[in-house]
């Protein structure tokens, strides 16, 4: 099925920005000579503007390319600018950054020190 990322194993995000103009041969050129990397393996790769108000996908599906385009109506994605990285993306992170949230949530509940004796 066209968009269904549920078989993919990895996720990664391009921080910074990308020309949007570029297609799929473009976007493949970045994630193999800019980052040293397969695109064909059973990854999903996330590309965003400067504008940041749509983001582009790439993946591959074993039988060609598949590129996924979303563009906000209103709002901006909350896109790590900092550097020109790959950064592994979990699949929680993924649902914030589609939800609008930084991928950089802080911690519900605190990790516990250990065991104190009272």
């Amino acid at each position: 099925m066209l968009g269904d990322i549920s078989r993919i194993s990895k996720l990664f995000l391009i921080t910074g920005y990308t020309d949007m103009r570029k297609s799929i041969d473009g976007l493949m050129a970045i994630i193999r000579d800019t980052y040293d990397m397969d695109p064909y393996t059973n990854a999903l790769f996330l590309f965003c503007g400067r504008r940041a108000d749509r983001i582009k996908a790439l993946y591959h599906d074993r039988t060609g390319f598949v590129l996924l385009y979303k563009r906000l109506e209103s709002g901006r994605f909350q896109w790590p600018r900092t550097s020109s990285e790959v950064r592994p993306l979990t699949r929680q992170e993924y649902r914030w950054l589609l939800e609008g949230l930084s991928i950089e949530q802080p911690k519900a509940i605190q990790p516990s020190k250990g065991k104190k004796d009272y």
